[in-house]
Order: C-alpha cells, then sequence, then structure tokens
C-alpha cells in the first residue's frame, strides 16, 4: 500500500483515485516526487472522516465544510463526452468548492487548449459571460498563456455551476498553485516562469471575476500557513511541509 501521511484513511484515498479517470496509481505518476495529486490526496484526505475540522479556506468565501470528497467529478448537463473531476470538493451549507490543484504543472510543457462544439451549444447564462467570452478569446488564440492551463479551469467553472446550481448551492472554484524553487531533483525552476504564472494567474482572475463561479486563487503556502496556526492541525501541516516540501 501506498505511504501516505499518519492519519489519512489509505483505502478510502485509494478508492476515490481509482475512480477517477486520470490513470495516477497504474500509471505511477502519483509515486512521483513532484506528483500534486499525492500532495492534494494527502493533504485534504486527512479531512475525510473529520469534515468539521477543515476551516474554511484563506481568503474563499465558503462557510464551514460539511463534507469533504476526493476526485470529485463535475458533470456537465449533458451525458456524453468527458466531464470535469476537481482534486478535491468541499460542501458547506451554502457553497459548492471545487479545488484545483497544481505543483509543478505550470511549469511544465504541454498546455492546450480545446473545446467541443458542446460548449458552444449550451447557454449558460448571463452569469458566466466572462468564462465565456474567455473561452472564446482562447480557443481563436486572441488570448494565450504559457504556464496556467485556463481551458482545464473553464471546464472546471462550467462543471462547478452545473451541480451548484443542482445543489442549490453557490459556486467557488479554487486554484490551489504552488511556487517551487526548485524541481525534484534540485534543478532550480525557472524565477521568471514563476513570476510569468502569477501574472497568468491574476488576468485570469480578473477577466472572471463577479460570475456565477467565483475564482479563488491560493497559495499551498499560505494554506499550510493556516492549518499550522491550528492547533488540531498543526501537526498535519507539519508532515505535509516535511512530505512535500511545501515554503
Amino acid at each position: 500500500m501506498l505511504d501516505f501521511l499518519p492519519g489519512v484513511p489509505a483505502e478510502t484515498v485509494l478508492a476515490a483515485l481509482s475512480r477517477a479517470p486520470g490513470n495516477e496509481l497504474a500509471s505511477g505518476k502519483f509515486d512521483s516526487p513532484e506528483s500534486s495529486s499525492a500532495l492534494a490526496a494527502n493533504a485534504f484526505g486527512w479531512f475525510l472522516d473529520r469534515p468539521a475540522l477543515l476551516p474554511a479556506l484563506p481568503n474563499v468565501p465558503m462557510g464551514r465544510p460539511e463534507a469533504v470528497e476526493l476526485e470529485a467529478e463535475m458533470r456537465f448537463p449533458w451525458s456524453g463526452g468527458r466531464h470535469p473531476w476537481l482534486d478535491a470538493a468541499l460542501t458547506t451549507a451554502t457553497t459548492l468548492v471545487g479545488v484545483e490543484s497544481k505543483r509543478y504543472e505550470p511549469f511544465r510543457p504541454g498546455k492546450t487548449t480545446v473545446f467541443s462544439e458542446a460548449y458552444d451549444s449550451r447557454e449558460w447564462g448571463p452569469g458566466m459571460a466572462g468564462y465565456d467570452a474567455l473561452r472564446a478569446a482562447l480557443s481563436d488564440g486572441r488570448l494565450t498563456y504559457r504556464h496556467l492551463d485556463a481551458a482545464q479551469l473553464v471546464k472546471h467553472a462550467y462543471g462547478l455551476r452545473t451541480q451548484a446550481q443542482k445543489r442549490a448551492r453557490g459556486a467557488v472554484l479554487v486554484y490551489l498553485h504552488a511556487a517551487p524553487a526548485a524541481w525534484a531533483n534540485g534543478k532550480p525552476v525557472d524565477p521568471a516562469a514563476i513570476k510569468a504564472h502569477a501574472a497568468e494567474v491574476r488576468d485570469f482572475a480578473a477577466r472572471v471575476k463577479g460570475q456565477d463561479v467565483t475564482f479563488a486563487a491560493l497559495r499551498w503556502a499560505d494554506l499550510l500557513r493556516q492549518w499550522a496556526g491550528v492547533p488540531a492541525l498543526a501537526d498535519h501541516a507539519a508532515a505535509i511541509t516535511a512530505r512535500f516540501g511545501i515554503v
């Protein structure tokens, strides 16, 4: 069995990972020292059996979580095709929060912008006009991001809106990201890339401000700093920091 952090229910986490389409376990990607999935699974997996101990995420409008889920599917309002999967979903009395975790991914090549015709054929509502405009600009090449996977975030927002409406809740998309100084092999991450990624996150946030799906960017370091200040979570925060080197 994989080596999870103390207090993380391994069998429950493995079951969640096995449901998801990313093939993290069978491919061996979960075992990588640079795995974002392993970071998210260990961090939020600790709360699967104790959601009441998870505080509202820093600067995220959400309230206290009533339920925590790993590898949460946010289905679109159609049956076929692929649907978004988020690293974690947090449900409060008023809000459905989807968490997309990134660690080293923004500093690797390979970002793609692909939207099927189904996105154009659906009326997402006036409160999603900012996401619609962003999708159109990405599709026709008027807007490009080198480090931010903006297409994935737009798809996540549509899925979150669909499921939040079904549950009569508001929707928040949290982009939980890191700024690692070095790769797992010790080679430095380009500081210019880290700076450019941060600028792209700010640009994306500005374009979708005020939409039905609230976009909230959050640094892993800031989240762990919050947890470290909560006595019941301090040991968990320290274990995450020691295992994954988040600073």
